[in-house]
Parts: C-alpha cells; sequence; structure tokens
C-alpha cells in the first residue's frame, strides 16, 4: 500500500537522512504553522502599491517575501526569478532512479516524503527561484467522486462521464480529507527551503480536467467534449461548474498550507476557438482566481495555456496577475498584448508575464541558450516578468544544459540592478 511504501522511503540527496525527513514532516504537522503561513503569503488588507519598493536598492532590501513572489506582484527587484514547469520530473537521473522504488505515479506523489524529495531535486540541483509541488493537476478528483489511474504507456485514464446521470456521483471536495498528502508535503517544502525560495502551489482549470472526465483518457483532437459543448452545452457546463466549486477550495487548501503562489493549467483550453474560450473555459477560470483573491488578495496568481497565441488577451482579461507564455508568442509583443487585454477588461496595470523559452532550445548548445534565454529577458525587462520556458521541461533534455539555462538567468541583470 501507499502508506506501507511510505515507511520504506530513503531520501536519494546528499546530506539528507530519514531522520532529518522525519523530524521535517512531524515539525510541519504542527496546526499551528498553517495560519502563520498563511499570515505571511497574504499579510496584509492594505494598498499592494504602499509596500513596492521604489529602487533595486531597496528591492534588495526587501526580503521579507521571496524574489520571485515580488517579481510576480509587479515589484521592483534585484533580479529576474526562474524556475521551469515540469522541472522534477524525468529528465533528472536522481528522479528515474527513485522511479525504480515508487514504480507509480500516484505513489511518487501522493507519499508525502516522497513528493517532498522529487520537489526537492530540481531546486536543490539548480537553485531555481521557485519550487513547485511534485503532484498532478488530477490528484483531488477522488476528492469529488472522480477515480482516474495514471497508465505510464496511456495517462490518466478516467471512466468517461458524458451522461447526466454519470455526473450525480460529483460532489464538493474536502480538501483536507481528500488530499491530506498535500499539504503534509507543502509544509514541509515551507519548512525545507530557505526564505528567499516561493513554493509554488498549482491546480488544473475544469475545462481540462473536464477534457479527462468527458474523453476519459488524453486525446489529439478533442471531439467528445467538443460534440458535448455544441449538442448538449448545459452537460457540459454543469460539469465544469463541479469542478469550479471544487477546484477554487483546493486552491485555498494549498495556500493555507504553505503555497505562495497558485498556477491555474488550462494546458487544453489550447484547442477552443476565441468564441469557446470565452464561454468554456474562461468564466470558470475566473471563478478560481476571483475565490483565490477574494480570501488571499496577495496571494499572486498565474494562468498558463498551451498554443495560446490566439488567446493572450482573453487570458490576460480574467484578471490573472501573471500570463504564462508559451513559445509560439513573441515576448515582447505578448507584454503589449497582456496590457491590452488587462484594459480592454476594465483592469488597471502592466500586468506580470511568465516565459517563454521554447523547451526545444534546452537541446542545443550552451552558447545558444544563453543568447535565446537573454534576448526573452531583454525584451521582457526589468519588472513584472518570472522566466520560464513556454511548456514542460522536456524528458530528454540534459541536465547540464537545464542547469546552464537557469544559470544564465540568475546572472543575468538590467540596468540598474543589483
Amino acid at each position: 500500500s501507499l502508506a506501507a511504501s511510505a515507511g520504506a522511503f530513503a531520501p536519494s540527496t546528499p546530506g539528507r537522512t530519514q531522520t532529518a525527513v522525519d523530524r521535517m514532516v512531524m515539525n510541519a504537522v504542527d496546526a499551528g504553522k498553517s495560519s502563520d503561513r498563511t499570515s505571511s503569503s497574504s499579510s496584509s488588507s492594505a494598498p499592494l502599491a504602499a509596500a513596492v519598493p521604489t529602487t533595486a536598492a531597496a528591492a534588495a532590501n526587501a526580503k521579507k517575501d521571496p524574489l520571485l513572489i515580488r517579481a510576480a506582484r509587479g515589484e521592483i527587484v534585484e533580479r529576474t526569478p526562474v524556475w521551469m514547469m515540469r522541472q522534477a520530473g524525468r529528465h533528472m537521473q536522481i528522479y528515474r532512479d527513485l522511479c525504480k522504488t515508487h514504480k507509480t505515479f500516484r505513489e511518487r506523489s501522493e507519499i508525502p516524503e516522497v513528493a517532498v524529495e522529487v520537489s526537492l531535486q530540481p531546486w536543490e540541483a539548480y537553485g531555481t527561484d521557485g519550487c513547485i509541488l511534485f503532484s498532478d493537476i488530477l490528484t483531488p478528483l477522488p476528492g469529488m467522486g472522480v477515480e482516474f489511474d495514471i497508465d505510464d504507456k496511456v495517462g490518466p485514464v478516467v471512466e468517461p462521464m458524458r451522461t447526466w446521470e454519470s455526473i450525480e456521483k460529483m460532489h464538493l471536495i474536502d480538501p483536507s480529507t481528500a488530499a491530506p498528502f498535500v499539504a503534509q508535503a507543502l509544509r514541509t517544502l515551507r519548512d525545507t527551503v530557505d526564505d528567499q525560495t516561493a513554493v509554488l502551489g498549482f491546480v488544473g482549470c475544469p475545462y481540462t480536467l473536464a477534457t479527462y472526465l468527458v474523453e476519459g483518457k488524453t486525446s489529439k483532437e478533442y471531439l467528445e467534449i467538443k460534440k458535448m459543448a455544441f449538442s448538449e452545452p448545459k452537460l457540459l457546463h454543469a460539469i465544469l461548474k463541479n469542478l469550479a466549486d471544487s477546484i477554487g477550495e483546493y486552491a485555498l487548501f494549498q495556500i493555507e498550507n504553505g503555497a505562495q503562489l497558485i498556477q491555474i493549467f488550462d494546458s487544453w483550453a489550447g484547442h477552443l476557438s476565441p468564441r469557446d474560450y470565452d464561454e468554456f473555459a474562461a468564466p470558470y477560470q475566473k471563478m478560481i482566481l476571483d475565490k483565490v483573491k477574494a480570501k488571499y488578495p496577495d496571494v499572486p496568481t498565474v494562468v498558463y495555456i498551451k498554443h495560446s497565441g490566439a488567446l493572450v488577451e482573453r487570458m490576460a482579461g480574467t484578471g490573472v496577475d501573471v500570463v504564462s507564455l508559451d513559445w509560439t508568442v513573441d515576448m515582447a509583443e505578448g507584454r503589449d498584448r497582456i496590457e491590452a487585454g488587462r484594459k480592454a477588461a476594465g483592469l488597471s496595470g502592466r500586468g506580470g508575464v511568465q516565459g517563454n523559452l521554447d523547451p526545444g532550445v534546452l537541446f542545443g548548445s550552451h552558447d545558444t541558450i544563453r543568447e535565446r534565454a537573454t534576448e526573452i529577458l531583454k525584451k521582457a525587462g526589468p519588472t513584472g516578468h518570472v522566466m520560464n520556458l513556454g511548456h514542460g521541461i522536456e524528458a530528454k533534455t540534459s541536465e547540464e544544459n537545464a542547469a546552464c539555462f537557469i544559470e544564465t538567468v540568475k546572472n543575468f541583470r538590467h540596468e540598474g540592478q543589483a
């Protein structure tokens, strides 16, 4: 069983002992720490502008919040922060070795000690500015009455839900019952990383989750969910509403247990036309974002959609703090489009941006990696930018090239930065 496997876990990182991990986990269970972390993530109801440093020197001294969090809020920072989507996982030999002992993805992501170990691997190897929880967007589904499995060859597998009767089993999640391992892992990560590293949480958005529920597995064309959208839209909206209610609660749960930023993934919304995005994706993204901001207004939010070039303005119009661009959008043009999208939606400010190096560049030479990364950094400018890839790092990427990318960004300085 998973519980039995947890007892056999042996950390693979040098310098870490089983006793140390046990101690961190036990300390993290202290109930008082959740409220402490929540207050540090959402420290004041005063206007954010009052706390924003006005010079790079002041930014260097503003150590209360991690660099990545300050950048996501649009504050002046001493350098651009960097992390990589899918940074924990198959491209690292240490992870592949761990998989020999913990053979299933759910085992690796649902045993807290193992999830912590995997989450820390890229942070310890590369010194990334963000440490993201090792988990999956489908993790909360059983807590909503939807069981799933992850097949190593097929990917996620769910019993298809295509009728009104099939959705009757869905219910509102109780995250503390459905995913206590997520809380434990996040608390341990907060206890482990330094105070300038941000612990990142994430959720899947309703439309993308619905693709798995309706299709039953990963799809290339998403014809079943589109058939439902165009022939029985009320049924699809019912599924999306159920998902949005629960995912909003799950996002709050992550914040209350240590996540300092929430990234929402609507990966497959890029298959929608702009009109259908406005109907089936954006409103449900906004439900989650509004729920987070209503309770934790200072916690930054990020949205990512693969192949979202046609949707950038619409993504910005949801009110999200940061739009994560894929590699098909020019960074300078993307920044202008994000600002325009916010303005059209009646939102003030330029808005933040994340990304957007093509993951394929990491298969090039170190000189190419440095040149392409530097180009993006210059186009993005010194504020409101979190450097990342335009999609998750590919499994066959060399660790040396990943390290070159992170090092390049961490060494870069805009004029006036420390």
